[in-house]
């Protein structure tokens, strides 16, 4: 059995790409099963001490299989590549020394190199850079205050697990030094320049497939006329840029049109929707009402007040239960087959 476990951080989050929706849709598109345990964004169990003795930095994914565990996205996708080669399992990483290897490898490098976590920050904090996007209005100002509490939530675990105190001050550190980063308007405006010459690269890279492809021939993808790791890293950029509200900064109205049809094309697959879903769901457990996480965590002793917080818990937690396989940071249990093994 295989065990993964995902934290959908989109306010602090520490990978460039939202590393748990790349490798839950590449193990979807693998077409592995998986059953899921919800590990709560709105109540800190990612800054738990039993997620930290997993992985010292407190980064995610992290992949459990038996005494090995695997803490960094390329690493858990390069062995589910190397571990899942039964011949129904499809690849998403081509031989070495075929073609084809170089080229989704270079791309898979670009894309997940793309500071992700910057622009979801930076865009939050900065509206104004922004066309349509799906970020609820409060969010700025909710946001800033849950910053600032998580950096004292960290200082203080750090105060009662002495033997995660590194860790813990470390991460506090990293936290807020990027997040000095992400509020500078002229740091955001250079990253975004830099991503329009990515996504050149990648419409180039489209057109050159688009003319390989006879007219009678199959739709290619990035790298192929097959769907490849590069492709999953691609279809998450796009879908987090649409969110953002990026996208009519950076595709449409016949700016780059490859690329425009490329994402229309990647949000229909299956694989897709199931893990991703709908664009606009990906900050929500980020911006779930206080209250949920006051009456989780400190219940009150006065009657009146008990039935007060308990009727928003009840309604936060409804909508908690509805939405937890989008919106929750996830923990996967991959059941495989025995043959595997």
């Amino acid at each position: 059995t295989l065990k993964i476990i995902h934290l959908q951080r989109p306010c602090h989050g520490q990978g460039h790409l939202p590393l748990d929706q790349v490798v839950r849709l590449a193990i979807a598109e693998k077409a592995l099963k998986c059953e899921e345990r919800d590990v709560n964004l709105p109540l800190s169990e990612h800054n738990e001490p039993w997620f930290m003795r997993l992985s010292s930095s407190g980064e995610v994914p992290v992949l459990i299989h038996g005494e090995n565990v695997i803490c960094e996205a390329t690493q858990i996708i390069d062995y589910l590549e190397a571990t899942f080669v039964d011949e129904e399992v499809p690849r998403l990483m081509p031989k070495e020394g075929s073609m084809y290897y170089p080229r989704v490898q270079h791309y898979r490098e670009l894309l997940d190199s793309l500071p992700m976590d910057a622009y979801t920050h930076g865009c939050i904090l900065h509206p104004e850079l922004t066309v349509d996007s799906m970020i609820p209005a409060y969010a700025t100002s909710r946001i800033r205050s849950q910053i600032s509490n998580t950096e004292s939530e960290l200082k203080k675990l750090a105060e009662e697990n002495p033997d995660l105190q590194d860790a813990y001050i470390a991460k506090q550190k990293r936290l807020k030094s990027k997040l000095l980063d992400h509020d500078n308007i002229k740091y955001l405006k250079k990253i975004l320049d830099e991503l329009e010459k990515v996504l050149d690269q990648v419409e180039t890279e489209l057109q050159r497939r688009n003319e390989e492809t006879p007219e009678d021939g199959n739709q290619p993808w990035l790298c192929g006329d097959f769907f490849s790791l590069a492709d999953v890293s691609l279809a998450v950029t796009l879908h987090r840029l649409k969110f953002l509200g990026l996208a009519r900064r950076n595709w449409g109205n016949g700016k780059r049109p490859n690329l425009e049809a490329y994402y229309e094309r990647v949000v229909k697959r299956k694989a897709f929707y199931k893990v991703l879903g709908h664009v606009n769901n990906i900050l929500i457990s980020a911006v779930l009402p206080t209250a949920f996480r006051v009456a989780k965590k400190r219940a009150p002793r006065v009657l009146g007040t008990t039935l007060l917080v308990s009727m928003l818990a009840g309604v936060g937690y409804l909508a908690f239960l509805c939405l937890r396989k989008r919106f929750a940071n996830v923990v996967l249990s991959i059941r495989t087959r025995q043959n595997y093994f």
